[in-house]
């Protein structure tokens, strides 16, 4: 068996023992391998970077999607944005929502993922829900006419095709497709080594949103502890939902998780001292 090393910090690396490739080749748009480990199960890589492993893909993916649904309360449009693995789309499509419509540039990512991680995406890319769009995030949020509840940002870090995804210019068209009172989340990167892509994402969505504010999840996979996810809306009254309202509309949804729950939710945006520190206002 080999092992797949990590190449995303300058000092730092991550080794994976691969014990079965599955797919590796050049999408057009970036490197891509899905490989076997005999702890994390699958897992998919794409430009060196790890992005999901079937062992711990639950502990984002459904605090990227439960945490603004049930928090908003009224979701009936999603839009993801990224996500081509389709762990996030799954976890959206548990809601009793009326379209979730999803935008990945990598097309191949999608049909990789229905090929070899159906323990992810499970049935999701079938749902009738499901507006699948093969394009450019950024873009689309400029142009569409649409309005969403929530968008979510499933996106890598900011580095080939995924840095536009960082930028003033697409926060501000996010903002544009929102609904009245919706929520933007977005993926933020673990703060101990990569403090400044927290740092910029803050400035930016404050310059645009009234309610700007970051929650936390801890996946294994990702290297360095916390991984921040931002959080943007005009209604600040959606991170004050009482901890009861959260826990009734859980259980009323009949959704089981394996990280999220209602306390989870609540303490989430609770930061430690150093990524306050890395927020404050110089």
């Amino acid at each position: 068996m080999s092992w797949y090393e990590e190449t995303l910090h300058d000092d730092l690396r991550e080794k994976l023992r691969v014990s079965r490739v599955l797919y590796e080749g050049n999408t057009g748009l970036q490197h891509l391998v899905i490989f076997e480990n005999p702890s994390l199960g699958r897992v998919m890589a794409l430009d060196g970077v790890i992005q999901t492993t079937e062992a711990d893909e639950y502990a984002y993916h459904e605090m990227l999607a439960h945490v603004p649904i049930l928090a908003h309360g009224r979701v009936r449009r999603v839009l993801i944005i990224g996500g081509g693995d389709g762990g996030c789309l799954e976890e959206v499509l548990k809601h009793p929502i009326d379209r979730a419509t999803m935008v990945e540039i990598d097309g191949t990512v999608i049909a990789l993922a229905r090929e070899h991680l159906s323990a992810i995406c499970g049935a999701a890319f079938d749902d009738p829900r499901a507006d699948l769009v093969v394009g450019d995030g950024a873009k689309f949020v400029q142009e569409t006419d649409d309005r969403f509840d929530v968008i979510i940002v499933d996106s890598p870090d900011p580095i080939g095709p995924a840095e536009v995804l960082f930028g003033n210019d697409f926060y501000a068209g996010c903002r544009r497709c929102l609904a009245e009172g919706g929520i933007l989340v977005t993926q933020n990167g673990v703060p101990f080594v990569q403090p400044d892509e927290l740092r910029m994402s803050h400035a930016r969505l404050s310059a645009i949103f009234r309610d700007v504010a970051f929650y936390l999840t801890v996946v294994p996979t990702y290297h360095g502890g916390h991984m921040t996810l931002g959080w943007a809306s005009d209604m600040p009254a959606h991170r004050a939902v009482p901890l009861g309202t959260l826990e009734e509309r859980h259980r009323s949804s009949g959704i089981e998780t394996r990280y999220y729950n209602a306390e989870v939710h609540r303490a989430a945006f609770a930061l430690p001292n150093f990524i306050r520190g890395m927020l404050a206002t110089p």
